[in-house]
Formats: C-alpha cells, structure tokens, sequence
C-alpha cells in the first residue's frame, strides 16, 4: 500500500463559512483523481492548523456506499458510490 500524504495550499476567505464552501469545492474537483481521498478532507485556519473542520459527512452507509454531504448537514444522508 502507498503511503499517504497530505498538501496544505493556503488560501483567502472573507470566513470560516466561506472558507469551508471553497475548500469544499477544491476537494469535489480533485477528488475526481484517484489519489485524492475527498471525504478525508479538512480545513483548518492557517495559523492553526492542529484544529481541522471535517468538510464532508462521509457517514458510511448501506451497501459500500458514503454520505456525500457537507459535515453537519441537517437533512437525512445522500449516498454516492464509491469507485476505489
């Protein structure tokens, strides 16, 4: 198995909210490779990285599928299949 790492890509943001939405978005897109672990993916405040906010549910669901909604969403789990 491949080891994993992580890429830390500052970037701009009026908000924490805002913030969140566009770290969403890059992870949509570069989750498209397979490389990219999408539900795993977290923001944090650039001077403090150690505190991270879970972008995505990623509630595992019924058969091999995951929730694809943002964390903390407060409507019932959408799944999607997985394709690794």
């Amino acid at each position: 198995m491949a080891d994993r790492y992580v890429v830390h890509v500052p970037f701009t943001a009026p908000d924490p909210d805002a913030a969140r939405q566009a770290a969403r978005m890059l992870a949509r897109t570069l989750g498209r490779l397979p490389q990219v672990d999408q539900a795993e993916a977290t923001v944090s405040a650039e001077d403090d990285q150690a505190v991270q906010s879970r972008l995505f549910c990623d509630r595992l669901l019924a058969a091999g599928r995951r929730c694809a909604l943002r964390a903390e969403h407060e409507v019932p789990c959408a799944g999607v299949e997985l394709d690794r």
